[in-house]
């Protein structure tokens, strides 16, 4: 387990003009942050284990729980305050393979520190070179504090999110193509999925917008006045995330009602024709029944018997021309009564 992990701690001290300087240690970071100089200083790790962040208890007081919640993969985005810092857990969303990925991020906020603590399972290259894109883009309010550089941590999780979650819109209006152009080779089970990581999402955000109603109240003392306008972005942001999964949701189940529906209506045309092709049969079997009674009467010489074995020229062809006769007749007397159950269905309709 431990030969697996991408443990990657990153030190840095921002200074007053909001510019990162990249530290060598931890012991590095604690000693600049006991000086007397001007800024704060960002821990950075990905996937820590409790021996990686306990050097970070006591120095910055941070509360073991915290730690654990941490280190625990299994947790729901949440906000802790305490006396020194404010604990955030967030998630981050990847769609990659048709597969969602849920990970987690975790701060800690202080006045003079704050410590991002990500567990990447997937993509980890990509998000920290576009997160550090995001940090060097907005130098002028890193300076501003540390409230500042954590909501432009969580802003980049955010947008990263709206790229999952618009992945996953494109894979709902493939399948709704699908359903319509092609419903035998749609897979039910592609929905079933999807609906899953719809819940998955509709959970974290559920939990997250109430994360960022908190911190849009200033419940916590670590997030300064002028930095709220900002993280009310954030909300907004969440906020309409959440809708638009709920809309997602009932895309799903009209999906499915969809799929059900034409699904009947092709078994449906598949049992007219079955019932077509035994109509038919019925009326052909309806039809020779009396004359093959006929027929075997006439083999079996009652006929000629009836008739006079010396009149058999003629008493068969006028035995046959009975036979298409009565033929007829049975065929035009169903039509007549095939065509009355019509038109007394058609009444019943009607009322």
């Amino acid at each position: 387990m431990n030969q697996e992990r991408k443990f990657h701690p990153r030190f840095f001290h921002v200074g007053h003009n909001g510019k990162l300087k990249a530290l060598e240690s931890i012991d590095a970071a604690l000693a600049v942050l006991n000086g007397a100089g001007a800024g704060y200083v960002w821990f950075d790790f990905l996937d820590p284990l409790r021996e990686d962040l306990e050097p970070l208890i006591h120095p910055l007081c941070l509360h073991p729980l915290a730690i654990e919640d941490c280190i625990d993969e299994e947790q729901v985005p949440k906000i802790d305050d305490f006396p020194t810092n404010t604990f955030i857990l967030f998630n981050s969303y990847d769609y990659i393979d048709n597969t969602l990925v849920i990970d987690e991020i975790n701060f800690f906020l202080g006045k003079n520190f704050l410590v991002s603590v990500h567990h990447c399972h997937t993509g980890i290259k990509d998000f920290f070179e576009k997160l550090d894109e995001a940090v060097a883009r907005d130098l002028v309010n890193l300076r501003r504090g540390p409230d500042f550089l954590l909501h432009v941590i969580l802003d980049y999780v955010v947008d990263r999110k709206f790229k999952a979650i618009e992945a996953i819109q494109e894979e709902i209006d493939g399948a709704e193509e699908i359903i319509l152009q092609s419903p035998s080779s749609f897979k039910p089970e592609s929905v079933l999925r999807l609906r899953k990581s719809l819940l998955s999402l509709r959970k974290s955000l559920f939990h997250e917008r109430e994360v960022m109603v908190r911190v849009c109240r200033r419940d916590s003392p670590f997030i300064t006045e002028k930095s709220i306008y900002h993280y009310r972005d954030i909300y907004d942001h969440l906020a309409k995330f959440f809708e638009a999964i709920e809309i997602y949701r009932e895309m799903i189940t009209s999906l499915m009602e969809m799929y059900l529906s034409m699904l009947n209506n092709r078994m449906t045309r598949v049992a007219n024709r079955t019932n077509q092709v035994v109509r038919r049969l019925t009326l052909i079997n309806t039809i020779f029944m009396p004359l093959t009674l006929l027929a075997g009467i006439g083999g079996m010489s009652e006929w000629s018997m009836m008739t006079g074995p010396e009149n058999w020229s003629i008493a068969y062809p006028l035995f046959l021309v009975l036979m298409l006769v009565l033929g007829v007749v049975n065929y035009f007397a169903l039509k007549v009564f095939e065509a009355k159950d019509r038109r007394e269905a058609d009444s019943e309709l009607e009322e």
